[in-house]
């Protein structure tokens, strides 16, 4: 009778192990707090923030809650305090539509909507619930999560969404530790 109780508990054990061997990397906490009530893997969303703000910090790759891309050109900065100065500046100067904020890089002029101010953007916990909340609607309209990274970068599709994809997918991979694939239509 112990025998088969023995072989059971081993088998749990075998497969937990293997379960646990396959999660390379854990999201920091904030990540699980903001995905889990918005129903996406923390794992998904902070891989969005590695893609869109990811920058090398001590050899490793990490989100910058302080990045702006301004008509197409990234800056980071040391505080959200200068981060917020730059962003007032480039918002006389250009259309909130070619201003991207914080982790996620959410644009302001499709998402301003979302934030009281556009310095609120640059803070991490509200700018990654927007994120949340943007992947959330791009995954009801079908698909799987890799699928929904293309349409947060790009909802229209095409190339660019194709190569969002690609990028977001090696993330997605070194996070989970399985080689995802990805269907590029």
């Amino acid at each position: 009778m112990a025998a088969p109780v023995i072989r059971m508990l081993m088998a749990c054990g075998c497969l937990l192990t293997a379960t646990l061997s396959h999660a390379v990397q854990v999201p920091p906490p904030a990540y699980q707090l903001i995905a889990l009530p918005a129903g996406i893997p923390s794992e998904v969303l902070y891989s969005i923030a590695l893609q869109e703000s990811g920058t090398r910090l001590r050899g490793q790759l990490v989100p910058w809650p302080w990045t702006l891309n301004i008509a197409g050109i990234g800056y980071r900065f040391a505080t959200r305090r200068d981060a917020c100065r730059a962003l007032q500046v480039a918002l006389q100067s250009v259309e909130p539509s070619r201003v991207d904020i914080g982790l996620g890089q959410t644009n302001l002029g499709a998402n301003g909507h979302r934030y009281s101010s556009p310095c609120e953007g640059l803070d991490p916990y509200k700018n990654l619930s927007v994120t949340a909340q943007i992947l959330a609607e791009q995954k009801s309209k079908g698909g799987d999560w890799i699928t929904a990274a293309g349409r947060y970068h790009r909802p229209a599709g095409g190339k660019p969404a194709a190569r969002y994809r690609q990028a977001f997918a090696k993330h997605l991979s070194r996070m989970t530790g399985f080689n995802l694939m990805v269907n590029n239509p």
